[in-house]
């Protein structure tokens, strides 16, 4: 007789391996080959404004942000790029639209890359050659950067309207351009407002180039609707190995996409994942409020950043058994709550001690996990009933 195994299955870390790219450098950020997918964000300011713009850059740098893009509409804007570009402590990269003259003036001001929108720069192929031999002599990398919401009017006439198709081509349309000038240290973005279109254009791209690809769903909105479409649409290509960088983009202060950006990340393995809070939805059974412990333990270990998994129960049906699974968790029931550390219950607390608790405890295994060596290892917490 075969004998079957009951062992633990063997879980993927991931889901797909990573696409294939060339890699290029983003000022002291590596994108694309075997580079980890780093996380970007947009500053809000006015670029000329050089004091605003640099705290801006540095609370950014504070929420987790590897590259940071400003604009530069005006030439008071690009006036302030030298002074940015050497103050900040990521790479900065210079948005172009419009203007082509800008595109010389970031790279001269040494912006560690530049991002244009062939669809509305005016005869922006006409530049191309000088533009690569202005990059190439920098050193600059090239974004090329397609929006649905602006793409060129002849590929609008071709297919009615911003198609994945017409996106790819635009894209791959100016890579060439470059191409034929020897120029290939380009990353490029095709994006769209729909995810499933946006999605689609990123398919057909990673399968006709070997670039490193941005991914981002353009003007996806408020919070709340702009996490769940670039949830959606980054999980369904990170999750085939496709993307190399990401921006969130949302109608919300810029360390938000930051936030957003570096939790999809971690859901997927792709960035070591730190704190995780993880809690039931509550139901019937709950016999404590369990939004509210989530709030305030939340809130307690907020900034936390070793990998540690903490699990705030509400009944006993899966309570004990998620508590025993986490680093730390707290099972909870008539009135009290059993306390659990790597599996064990340590003490039973009233249920008013029980954040408290779960604070003062995760604090004595963060600083044990520092003394060890462990503060980057695989973390998450989880607060369920």
């Amino acid at each position: 007789m075969t004998a079957i195994s009951l062992g633990i299955p063997t879980v993927p870390t991931r889901l797909a391996e990573r696409r294939k790219s060339r890699q290029i450098q983003v000022g002291t950020v590596a994108v694309g080959g075997d580079a980890p997918v780093s996380v970007q964000s947009m500053t809000t300011t006015r670029t000329s404004d050089i004091g605003a713009t640099l705290q801006q850059i540095a609370e950014l740098t504070a929420s987790g942000c590897q590259i940071v893009r400003v604009a530069c509409p005006t030439q008071d804007d690009a006036d302030a790029l030298a002074v940015i570009a050497r103050k900040s402590s990521i790479p900065v990269i210079a948005d172009i639209h419009f203007q082509p003259k800008y595109v010389f003036a970031a790279i001269d001001a040494g912006c560690a890359a530049v991002r244009v929108n062939p669809g509305n720069i005016k005869q922006f192929d006409d530049k191309v050659k000088e533009i690569a031999k202005a990059a190439s002599d920098a050193r600059t990398p090239i974004r090329i950067g397609v929006n649905a919401g602006s793409l060129d009017a002849r590929l609008l006439k071709k297919y009615g309207r911003a198609t994945p198709e017409a996106l790819v081509e635009s894209a791959l349309w100016e890579a060439s351009l470059f191409e034929e000038h020897g120029f290939r240290d380009i990353k490029i973005s095709v994006k769209h407002n729909d995810p499933v279109i946006m999605v689609e254009a990123y398919r057909q791209l990673a399968a006709q180039c070997d670039y490193p690809l941005h991914l981002g769903v353009t003007e996806a909105g408020p919070a709340f609707q702009g996490t769940i479409k670039s949830a959606v649409a980054f999980g369904a290509l990170l999750s085939q190995g496709i993307g190399d960088t990401i921006r969130v983009s949302l109608s919300a202060p810029p360390a938000e996409e930051i936030k957003v950006g570096m939790q999809i990340l971690e859901s997927l393995n792709l960035r070591q994942r730190r704190l995780e809070i993880v809690s039931c939805p509550s139901c019937g059974r709950a016999q404590v409020d369990v939004y509210k412990l989530a709030e305030e333990v939340t809130a307690g270990l907020d900034g936390m950043t070793v990998p540690l998994r903490v699990a705030v129960m509400g009944c006993v049906v899966n309570g004990p058994g998620e508590a025993r699974e986490a680093d730390l968790g707290v099972a909870s029931g008539n009135g009290k709550g059993q306390i659990f550390v790597k599996g064990e219950v340590i003490k039973t607390v009233p249920e008013s001690k029980i954040v408290e608790t779960l604070i003062e405890e995760a604090l004595k295994i963060a600083e044990q996990m520092e003394k060890d060596g462990v503060a980057s290892g695989e973390p998450s917490v989880a607060i369920a009933g």
